[in-house]
């Protein structure tokens, strides 16, 4: 059975997707205690907010190292897959820098509503292990106003005003821009294929 832990770093996103993750049979404690954090087997990060607010808080709370550090699987969601990154434009806040790249706003356009919220296509670009072999497009939810660059660490992306990152994988740090615990089967599968890393 997974021994669940989900990072107490403030994000509103939390009663959602411990709720979503007790619908799948798991009670995942919340905690910003490192060391119940580190004895974990797997470890989200979630997160609805701004950057430079969420990292503040990782670092009161004295858990940079200790998420870095990390060996086990550890999935971002939404925000917590932004501070995966190195930084965001958001504050210019530097952020985990365990995966490459800088996350930027969407740009101001006419026909462009930021944030970018409702339900839009996931791309499987490479295989990986968040999604079904079967999966080529599926659709799921979004609100976000930062969006993660496509880079070697992308393995599904999205396109609003141009591609961005909608999943990542950097070793055993895994991330979804999307909010799988409100994207129906879609985000279930995602978070059941997550707990059976």
């Amino acid at each position: 059975m997974a021994n669940v832990v989900l990072v107490d770093a403030g994000g509103t996103n939390i009663g959602s997707v411990r709720y979503a993750l007790q619908r799948l049979g798991v009670d995942a404690a919340l905690s910003a205690d490192a060391a119940q954090i580190r004895s974990a087997t797997h470890v989200i990060l979630p997160g609805v907010g701004a950057a430079a607010p969420g990292m503040t808080r990782l670092r009161a709370a004295r858990l940079v190292e200790t998420l870095q550090r990390l060996t086990q699987p550890v999935l971002g969601i939404c925000l917590g897959m932004q501070l995966l990154f190195e930084r965001s434009e958001e504050n210019d806040a530097e952020c985990l820098g365990i995966v490459p790249g800088t996350v930027r706003r969407f740009p101001q356009r006419d026909n462009l509503r930021v944030p970018h919220m409702g339900w839009n296509c996931v791309r499987v670009e490479k295989p990986n292990r968040l999604f079904d072999d079967t999966t080529v497009a599926s659709r799921a939810y979004f609100v976000h106003s930062y969006a993660a660059p496509v880079n070697g660490c992308t393995v599904a992306s999205a396109n609003y005003g141009g591609d961005f990152s909608a999943a990542i994988q950097c070793e055993n740090f895994f991330g979804v821009q999307f909010h799988p615990e409100r994207s129906s089967a879609f985000g279930a599968c995602v978070l059941r294929k997550f707990l059976a890393l």
